[in-house]
């Protein structure tokens, strides 16, 4: 009987769940919930729960955790509305979950082919949620809309055909009435895209191609027909600004990798933040940060909309520690320049000239023999979230100071195939570490950091406790937002490759963290 009326009481629960677009781009009115990817449009991963802070976050203990079925690592940030967590987990599962207890309320499991192609594993790191239904990017690159209450599906869309090489691994972006979503494959000679769907019926809005084709602007840039295998996926959740209707959104590499020889040009829009119009999808402006990319520095972490004061005037701006090794600041409105500089180690360019281009050094591209470069093929972040905090001004980035050695290979395409030209291995001449570093957000100049003993691949999140929670390892921690010491650590006993979120339920602050095959959710004791 006890059963039968927790069932109740937990389906009327999940039938009140309704999130329309207005409370989304009004998220900073519910600092309890956690209402898309990075928490707001914004892409700031912060929190405005302080419950937990500088003084007491030494007492926060497990509350309750959630296995998941196979042996995929977790990547999954949870959205959580109203006291229902929904997650994604590997290789296609999504799952709603009891925020207070960790007790399952329904789970969808989408059949997927065995033949996939894939680069770095059978991942997915998030979900989007409007009005009552949850959209997933499923691994074989299609988007699925399933009922919050129950799990059923409502509509299933291909976007891509997987056996090419495309896949889906990144959270949606749900904006208004559209589903906006990437897509993954840039190891196989895809041509990438920024795709929006009709929320209600899955017919698609519009299609931003990341490679231009003949005759639109941009093509010029690839030499012959390389255009049509030169990658530039989108495999991360980007941005949106509800003033300007302007989503924002990171590509990747062009392909082939490493050898760049096939397709001489600045390759656009590879290694580019668009600014598309959310209603149509038509470009706005783009920057690049890396032309002609040869090291695989893709450019697709989520960016990050904040506003600060530049030589005395405020300014809208949308900040990135690029994978490169630089830190820019833009100006969000029209894509202009306005800072960057190293935030790690950098052996590939002399430096940014006046428009933000980088200026490589002669000899530093891959070659036959090897060549030894900083940062690695991994770079100086990658695409797990860096956090910021408007009461410190601070960008804080989970960063890498390691080298590699870049290989020049052939690279002949072959549909469904990968399609590197080349590679890279480890430098044995250094010990690489990783460091969490808190840097102006306005200039890019290094205020603290926090060294790890290896190079992390896990996301931040800040809070208005004054905290920055982070990983490294297995090893789960908080640091303080102002100081970069060390105030609590937790170890996991599984890998964490994720982004923590916080929220509130029944009046208590929950931090969560995926780490290794599980959900750890903690709290106050």
């Amino acid at each position: 009987m006890k059963a039968l009326l927790w069932l109740s009481a937990h389906a009327m629960l999940l039938a009140q769940i309704n999130v329309p677009y207005e409370r989304i781009r009004d998220a900073g009115k519910e600092p309890g919930n956690w209402l898309t990817y990075s928490r707001d449009y914004s892409g700031q991963r912060y929190s405005p729960l302080d419950q937990i802070d500088t003084g007491n976050v030494g007492k926060l203990r497990i509350a309750w955790m959630h296995q998941a079925n196979d042996l995929d690592a977790l990547e999954t940030s949870p959205i959580v509305v109203d006291g229902t967590l929904f997650i994604s987990a590997p290789p296609n599962m999504v799952e709603a979950i009891d925020a207070a207890t960790g007790r399952t309320l329904w789970t969808y499991q989408k059949e997927i082919p065995r033949d996939l192609r894939l680069c770095c594993g059978r991942v997915n790191r998030g979900l989007a949620i409007l009005g009552n239904t949850v959209y997933y990017a499923s691994i074989d690159a299609h988007l699925i809309a399933l009922d919050a209450r129950v799990g059923t599906v409502r509509w299933d869309v291909t976007m891509a055909d997987y056996k090419t090489g495309y896949s889906s691994t990144g959270a949606p972006l749900a904006v208004k009435d559209k589903i906006i979503t990437g897509m993954a494959g840039g190891e196989f000679g895809v041509r990438g895209f920024i795709d929006a769907y009709d929320a209600k019926t899955g017919k698609r809005a519009w299609r931003f191609n990341t490679i231009p084709v003949n005759g639109e602007a941009g093509n010029e840039t690839w030499t012959g027909e390389s255009w049509k295998t030169g990658s530039a996926t989108s495999w991360v959740t980007g941005v949106f600004d509800p003033e300007t209707n302007t989503v924002y959104w990171g590509t990747g590499n062009p392909g082939p990798d490493w050898n760049g020889d096939s397709r001489s040009g600045d390759n656009l829009y590879s290694d580019c933040l668009v600014a598309l119009d959310a209603d149509t999808g038509v470009k706005k402006w783009h920057f690049q940060y890396t032309p002609h990319d040869v090291n695989d520095w893709d450019s697709t972490q989520t960016p990050m909309l904040i506003e600060g004061l530049v030589q005395g005037q405020p300014r809208k701006m949308v900040v990135l520690a690029n994978r490169n090794a630089f830190y820019y600041a833009l100006d969000r409105t029209n894509g202009k320049f306005i800072a960057g500089k190293p935030y790690v180690k950098q052996t590939w360019a002399s430096g940014l000239d006046e428009a933000g281009r980088p200026m490589r050094l002669p000899n530093s591209e891959p070659s036959v023999e090897g060549t030894l470069t900083w940062p690695s093929l991994g770079g100086g972040s990658n695409w797990y979230s860096s956090a910021y905090d408007a009461k410190t001004g601070n960008y804080y980035v989970n960063v890498k100071e390691m080298a590699a050695i870049f290989h020049k290979g052939e690279a002949d395409y072959k549909p469904g195939a990968a399609f590197n030209g080349g590679g890279q291995h480890d430098y044995k001449g250094e010990d690489p570490y990783g460091a969490v570093r808190a840097i102006d957000a306005v200039t890019g100049q290094l205020r603290w950091e926090y060294k790890l003993q290896f190079p992390s691949h896990a996301g931040l999140m800040a809070t208005a406790g004054g905290l920055v929670f982070g990983s490294n390892g297995s090893s789960f921690f908080a640091l303080d937002s102002q100081k970069g010491s060390l105030l609590w650590h937790f170890e996991a006993g599984g890998t964490i490759n994720a982004n923590p979120i916080s929220f509130m339920s029944a009046g208590k602050q929950y931090v969560v963290i995926a780490a290794g095959h599980a959900l750890l959710v903690f709290a106050l004791d």
